[in-house]
């Protein structure tokens, strides 16, 4: 399960230098200037960049996190890889409108109602995999989720279904290889806590 993550400036670079070299390598000759983001945690039901496709290229969008519920002010935000597929809600726009979802980090809490971070040591931002859909407002996001690995089932027993860098163009843009994607494990992660320096004394 994902509920919440958090978005930087170094999201926003980040962007800029992938969706750059994607156009360099499509000999596509643009200035990409991603629209600078307020430092700040995401929730379900508020806007958010994301990577999309658009003309064969991929792009900074806007968009809304979670599809609208069926019952009143519920947001349907994160959806299983496992079934996703099976499902009517979800299927065409995961066979067909992809996205990646950049933050710097995401957060999950425990049985206790900790809160643990979540995050790449070895690079300063993590990329979700998700899908979208237009509605009258406007799109609106999903973030998959898979089983947790190693470095997160001692938390939860699901994550966010992570990508690597080299994987966001083929998970955008190719339908076939983003099927095979929806059953691979993400990388492990680093994590952090406030609950357990207090405990130590």
């Amino acid at each position: 399960m994902c509920g919440r993550y958090y978005i930087d400036d170094h999201v926003a670079r980040e962007m800029e230098k992938i969706i750059g070299q994607i156009q360099e390598r499509q000999r596509k000759d643009s200035m990409v200037t991603v629209q600078r983001i307020e430092t700040g945690d995401i929730h379900p039901d508020k806007e958010a960049p994301v990577l999309a496709g658009k003309d064969g290229s991929v792009c900074c969008s806007w968009q809304h996190w979670g599809f609208p519920g069926f019952q009143g002010k519920q947001v349907i935000f994160n959806a299983r890889s496992e079934s996703v597929l099976e499902k009517p809600l979800f299927r065409d726009s995961v066979l067909h409108r992809r996205i990646v979802v950049p933050a710097a980090w995401f957060y999950e809490w425990n049985y206790r109602k900790e809160k643990n971070t979540f995050y790449r040591k070895d690079q300063p931002v993590l990329f979700m995999a998700g899908f979208c859909r237009q509605y009258g407002d406007g799109v609106h996001f999903v973030i998959l989720t898979t089983r947790a690995n190693d470095s997160i089932k001692m938390v939860h027993d699901r994550m966010p279904l992570i990508l690597e860098r080299e994987e966001i163009v083929p998970w955008i843009l190719n339908d076939e290889q983003a099927k095979g994607m929806l059953q691979k494990m993400p990388c492990l992660l680093e994590r952090k806590t406030n609950y357990e320096q207090l405990c130590l004394f």
